[in-house]
């Protein structure tokens, strides 16, 4: 199905790219308005746009059903400056009771039962429950349209960081398997960094890249694109290591013989990809 999005309703819009664009993290902000009344809303179109200077930009989206503005968008044009504090699992129920349309003025903390915490450099107070928290000036807000679903770009500089000691690792960097965030799909689905897998950066080394590949390896009926990534993720096609030996693969060489051996090869590498084992793959391959 091809889809032009001139032709759709703004809710239509709305269902399809917020289904496909995921998962997105989630701005849990704090601001105040200048009569000092405080207000609490999560945002999902948020991300890290920029390092240095620190940059984070979340948008509080126009109602698409009656193109209303929300309390956050109206608090930071009075006053610019927001706590951004990260949802992890263990607050995400309360996360989305906050995000109730409560009338002006009532403050969401008691009404999801999250504790105020004071902030050190900015007004809107901090979510003490949430494991990192921003304190943010607000740059610029940049308005992208007038109508219902039009975004409301809060461009903030983030002036201070307050971790948890529980998310850090002895060398005071962030474990990411210690902090559960947990981010928006599309209409009540969410998901969480329960599941975490690592893959190496090639950085300033150049991975030699599929089409360097040997043909019989490139062209396998087994190995996926994901599976080649990894194998062509090296800088040079590998030699066989001198005394290289493997039970499994020896009882595939010698029982099987022609495709159906090369395809029991395939799918023996493809498990030692999936087990991380990237050299011995190759050397099964290589030795096959």
């Amino acid at each position: 199905m091809t889809i032009d999005l001139a032709t759709l309703t703004p809710i239509d819009k709305q269902h399809y790219l917020q289904h496909i664009i995921a998962p997105r993290p989630i701005c849990f902000a704090s601001t105040v308005d200048r009569e000092g009344n405080v207000n609490l809303s999560p945002f999902s179109f948020f991300n890290l746009f920029s390092t240095n200077p620190p940059v984070v930009v979340f948008s509080p989206s126009r109602r698409v059903r009656d193109n209303t503005t929300k309390h956050t968008l109206q608090n930071v044009l009075e006053l610019p400056e927001v706590v951004i504090n990260m949802v992890d699992i263990e607050m995400v129920q309360q996360v989305s009771l906050a995000s109730c349309e409560y009338p002006k003025g009532t403050n969401e903390f008691l009404k999801a039962g999250f504790t105020m915490e004071p902030a050190t450099l900015v007004q809107p107070p901090m979510v003490k429950e949430s494991k990192a928290k921003m304190e943010c000036r607000v740059l610029e807000v940049k308005s992208l349209g007038t109508g219902g679903g039009a975004g409301n770009l809060v461009i903030c500089e983030v002036l201070r960081l307050h971790l948890d000691a529980a998310i850090l690792n002895d060398n005071n960097r962030v474990d990411q398997r210690k902090l559960q965030l947990v981010a928006r799909l599309g209409g009540n689905w969410y998901c969480s960094t329960k599941h975490l897998f690592e893959i190496e950066k090639p950085n300033t080394q150049l991975g030699m890249g599929i089409d360097a590949l040997p043909a019989l390896i490139r062209n396998s009926k087994v190995l996926s694109g994901n599976d080649l990534g990894q194998l062509a993720n090296v800088t040079e096609l590998p030699s066989i290591a001198p005394g290289f030996a493997d039970d499994q693969l020896g009882q595939l060489v010698t029982g099987l013989a022609g495709e159906e051996r090369m395809l029991a090869i395939h799918r023996y590498a493809k498990t030692l990809l999936e087990g991380g084992r990237l050299h011995d793959a190759w050397q099964v391959l290589l030795t096959a």
